[in-house]
């Protein structure tokens, strides 16, 4: 970390703009970062974030201001001359090629050859050496790329990194994918890396990360910056939320709507098994309630979701919607008795990105507005109009391709998808992953909203201050087994650990 308070800028980035087909994106950025700092960028979903990443990686080309590197004004024309000055980008959806070697990913583009040929030996040496730089060195270079864990490639796309000799590395949400432990290991690493004096542009929605890795923040709000280069030790959480989103946000969870004890059970799991991922799960949720499932990852809990919904066959056991027992493996079946599923991975597994927004709201419902056998688009779009008022979507566009909405916009498509089918029961895995705290306040509140119209809603988190904070009842997974029913109220943060803990241990 650096300490220096008036050392030379590595990067500065002065009043830059940026305009697509007549949407200014960037209307007037600053960012000044030191080497060997980790400067964070904050801002909500949709701020300019991802825009003035591309900037500096050069894919983007900015209308106004300038970019200086070293002191020295530079143009970008392009991603290969962002290398050549040492700017090296890490984005969010990791670019390793899953059919190559380790050795084959870090120097793809820039191979080491002689007379034609490969020298595979020579390359595989610099990666191990790379490899041990990062802390890494156990790993062999000659394993497949396929084969390794989200955090594991992200350590490949740091190796590759260090293989141009990047003096600035732009990390884009690293931490999303990662459960605690892998991100415990992320940060060592960055630290280990601006100890050697290179500097690290991080950008997370998660406030605490930023707290436990940062140096100084910027923040950027509606393609400006409303902050610049603020010492993090010395910054308030409310201030930034309010730098962020222009308003204070108190209190982030809604209050909860109690249940009645009589209201009617939407969903009933039964002695639910799949084998090799969870054994024997009984659960209930009434109209109105909100069960989360709380967990580390790999517990077992997003593949509980996508078996009731009926994505996974299950083993044994099974499911009823309303007393009605649901055909084990089948969506078709889950999604008539109405229920509906938000998945965690919402780009590839939820929404069709290079299809309009009300393709994407009207996909489980095109029945309803069949003529003849043919769609009407125009009763498609009023009824999408009708959800991104209600949901507050922006930019409100029905045409708008789903592919150019902010994370939490695209989240809101989702649940704008099962509330027009009239869902009872709604399943949410990471509702609110790679969605800013703004975002997450109103999706906070819609799901409340749900569940105080009667839905039955199931959720999964790998935050836990997010299952308790918006849960009525939680059930405690580890290692594919209830190890604990509790009243959200009646359990904190460490209490979940705990008992997963000494369960994994048991």
């Amino acid at each position: 970390m650096i300490d220096d308070d008036h050392a030379s800028p590595l990067l500065e980035v002065r009043g830059i703009t940026k305009t697509f087909a007549g949407v200014q994106a960037l209307k007037g950025v600053h960012l000044s970062v030191r080497a060997g700092e980790v400067h964070c960028v904050l801002g909500q979903n949709g701020a300019g974030k991802s825009t003035l990443i591309k900037t500096l990686a050069g894919v983007h080309q900015p209308d106004a201001g300038e970019i200086l590197w070293r002191g020295e004004t530079n143009t970008i024309a392009d991603p290969l001359a962002a290398i050549a000055l040492g700017i090296a980008t890490m984005y969010q959806e990791l670019d390793v090629v899953d059919g190559l070697t380790i050795a084959e990913n870090i120097f793809l583009g820039h191979e080491h050859s002689t007379g034609g040929m490969l020298k595979v030996a020579h390359a595989n040496r610099l990666t191990r050496e790379l490899l041990t730089r990062l802390g890494h060195g156990d790993i062999p270079p000659t394993t497949e790329v396929g084969q390794l864990s989200a955090a594991n490639k992200q350590i490949v796309s740091m190796a590759r990194a260090l293989s141009h000799e990047a003096k600035l590395i732009i990390m884009d949400e690293p931490s999303a994918v990662l459960d605690s432990g892998e991100v415990s290991n992320l940060f060592r690493v960055i630290r280990e890396l601006t100890s050697q004096g290179i500097a690290v542009v991080y950008i997370s929605h998660r406030l605490e990360e930023i707290r436990q890795i940062g140096d100084r923040i910027s923040v950027i709000k509606d393609g400006r910056s409303t902050a610049s280069g603020l010492a993090v030790s010395e910054t308030p959480t409310r201030d930034l939320i309010k730098l962020m989103t222009g308003r204070e946000v108190a209190n982030v969870f809604p209050d909860a709507v109690p249940v009645p004890a009589n209201a009617p059970i939407l969903l009933e799991v039964t002695h639910l098994h799949l084998r090799g991922h969870f054994s024997d799960l009984d659960f209930t949720v009434r109209a109105g309630e909100i069960v989360g499932l709380a967990g580390l990852v790999g517990s077992g809990r997003s593949e509980i979701l996508e078996t009731i919904y009926g994505a996974r066959k299950a083993t044994s056991g099974s499911v009823s919607v309303q007393g009605k027992v649901l055909r084990a493996g089948s969506v078709a079946a889950a999604v008539e008795s109405g229920m509906g599923f938000s998945p965690e991975e919402r780009k590839s597994q939820g929404l069709i990105l290079g299809e309009p927004i009300y393709k994407n709201v009207t996909l489980s419902t095109f029945g309803r507005f069949a003529r003849g056998g043919l769609l009407n688009e125009g009763a498609e779009k009023d009824a999408t109009r009708g959800q991104i008022e209600a949901l507050e979507l922006r930019p409100a566009d029905p045409e708008r391709p789903a592919r150019t909405l902010s994370g939490g916009n695209q989240q809101k498509i989702l649940l704008a998808r099962w509330l027009i089918h009239g869902t009872r029961v709604l399943l949410l895995d990471e509702p609110t992953r790679g969605v800013d705290v703004g975002a997450r306040a109103e999706i906070y509140a819609l799901i409340r909203r749900l569940a105080a119209e009667g839905t039955a809603i199931v959720i999964v988190s790998s935050e836990i201050e997010e299952v308790l904070g918006l849960s009525d009842r939680v059930l405690v997974i580890g290692d594919g087994d209830v190890l604990a029913e509790k009243n959200a109220s009646d359990i904190d943060e460490s209490g979940v650990l705990d008992l997963v803990m000494k369960g994994s241990a048991a």
